[in-house]
C-alpha cells in the first residue's frame, strides 16, 4: 500500500466523527420506516436491513473543499503520482457505476476520459483494476472477513456505516424529512455537530423508506448552506446484477500484484519482474473525541528531505508554512506534515492539529 494512500481512509472517518445516542439505536430496531414519522433512531437501524440489497445504480460524487486543481505535467515521482490520486478524488467530481448482489458480491466501476479502474468482489476474490496504468490487484480475503473491501471507494453506505460507528452524545439528529433520491422516496436525517471546534457544519443521510438502502450522504462544511461532498445515486434499479459482472481476469500482459492478508507479505508480477514485500505497518493513532478527532501517522510516513522539481513545487503549492511543518485547510479537513516526518489529520482548524503535534 502507498504510504499516502492512507488519506482518503483517514478522512472519511474524521469528516463524519460523531452522530446520534446509542441508546436510541438500541431501542429501534423494530420501529417501521416505510410509515409515517419515524424516529431518527429507526431510520439508522434500518440501515442495516439493506445488506442482502440487489440493486444497480450510478452514483455521482461532487467535491467543493477548496483545493486548487492538481497542476497537469510529468514529473513522474511516486510522491506526485500518490498527490494526484488522493487530489483527484478531493478536488473534482466523479461517477461510478455499481453493482451489487448482497454482501459478498460488488463491483465498482469509475469512468474516466480514455480509461476505468474498477473495484470487484465475489465472495473471497477481490479485484482492483486500472486500464490506464495497466495494473490489477487480486486480494484473497480470511475466511471470516465480514466487512466491504472495497479499497478507497466511497458510497452514501460508507458515510452512513461511519457516522454510526462514531456514535457520539456530541451531535444533534433532526427529526426524518421525506425527500426523494433517484426517484426512491426516501427519510433524510442531519447530523449538527454540537462542538464548535470542528469545521464541520451538518452531515445529511437520506435512506430509502422501504429497504433501508443509504441513498445519498452529504458534508457541509460550518457556515455554509451547499454540500462540501456529496455522494448519492442518479439512478437506481431493484434485482440481481447479471453474475458475469462479478467475475474478472486481467489481461494477459497486465501487471499483477497478489496480496497475502495473513501478514506473508504480496507477490507482484509481470512485464516489471518478480517483487516481494511485506505491509508498511504505517497504522494512524487517534486523539480528540466526536468532530473533533485528529489522525496521526508516525514520524517517516513522509520523506519530504527527497523532494525535487515538480513533486516539491506541488507540496508547496497545496500547503503553507506554519510552526512545526507545512499545512493545507480546506472547508472540512485539515492536514499537517511536521517537521520531523509525522502526519495529522482531521476535520479541525490547522492550529489544532498544531496545538496536538507539540
Amino acid at each position: 500500500m502507498k504510504k499516502s494512500a492512507w488519506l482518503p481512509a483517514v478522512i472519511a472517518p474524521v469528516v463524519v466523527a460523531g452522530a446520534v445516542a446509542a441508546p436510541v439505536i438500541a431501542n429501534a430496531a423494530n420501529d417501521p420506516i416505510a410509515g409515517t414519522n419515524p424516529s431518527a433512531a429507526a431510520v439508522i437501524a434500518s440501515i442495516a436491513k439493506s445488506s442482502d440489497a440487489q440493486y444497480s445504480g450510478k452514483l455521482s460524487q461532487t467535491s467543493a473543499l477548496g483545493l486548487p486543481e492538481l497542476p497537469t505535467g510529468s514529473g513522474g515521482s511516486s510522491l506526485e503520482g500518490d498527490a494526484a490520486d488522493v487530489l483527484g478524488l478531493l478536488t473534482a467530481s466523479h461517477t461510478a457505476r455499481v453493482y451489487v448482489d448482497g454482501p459478498d458480491k460488488q463491483r465498482v466501476q469509475l469512468t474516466q476520459q480514455l480509461a476505468e479502474q474498477d473495484v470487484v468482489r465475489n465472495g473471497s476474490d477481490v479485484w482492483t483494476w486500472d486500464s490506464k496504468e495497466r495494473t490489477a490487484t487480486h486480494v484473497t480475503l480470511p475466511s471470516d472477513i465480514a466487512k466491504d473491501p472495497r479499497d478507497g471507494t466511497t458510497t452514501p453506505a460508507d458515510i452512513a456505516e461511519q457516522a454510526i460507528d462514531a456514535i457520539t452524545p456530541t451531535t444533534t439528529v433532526s427529526k426524518p424529512t421525506e425527500v426523494s433520491v433517484a426517484g426512491h422516496d426516501a427519510w433524510q436525517i442531519t447530523l449538527t455537530p454540537k462542538s464548535s471546534d470542528t469545521l464541520v457544519g451538518a452531515v445529511r443521510l437520506a435512506v430509502d423508506q422501504q429497504t433501508g438502502l443509504p441513498l445519498r450522504a452529504s458534508v457541509e462544511a460550518a457556515g455554509a448552506d451547499d454540500p462540501a461532498v456529496q455522494v448519492g445515486f442518479t439512478s437506481l434499479d431493484y434485482g440481481a446484477p447479471a453474475a458475469r459482472l462479478f467475475d474478472f481476469s486481467p489481461p494477459s500482459n497486465a501487471k499483477v500484484t497478489e496480496k497475502d492478508l495473513s501478514g506473508a507479505g504480496s507477490h507482484t508480477k509481470g512485464e516489471h519482474g518478480d517483487h516481494r514485500g511485506t505491509p508498511s505497518g504505517d497504522e494512524p493513532t487517534f486523539t480528540g473525541t466526536g468532530w473533533s478527532t485528529i489522525a496521526e501517522l508516525p514520524a517517516g510516513t513522509v520523506d519530504r528531505s527527497g523532494l525535487e522539481g515538480e513533486a516539491s513545487g506541488l507540496l508547496d503549492q497545496l500547503t503553507k508554512p506554519v510552526d512545526g511543518g507545512r499545512a493545507v485547510q480546506t472547508s472540512l479537513v485539515s492536514v499537517y506534515l511536521t517537521d520531523d516526518g509525522r502526519v495529522l489529520a482531521g476535520a479541525v482548524p490547522v492550529a489544532s492539529l498544531v496545538d496536538a503535534a507539540k
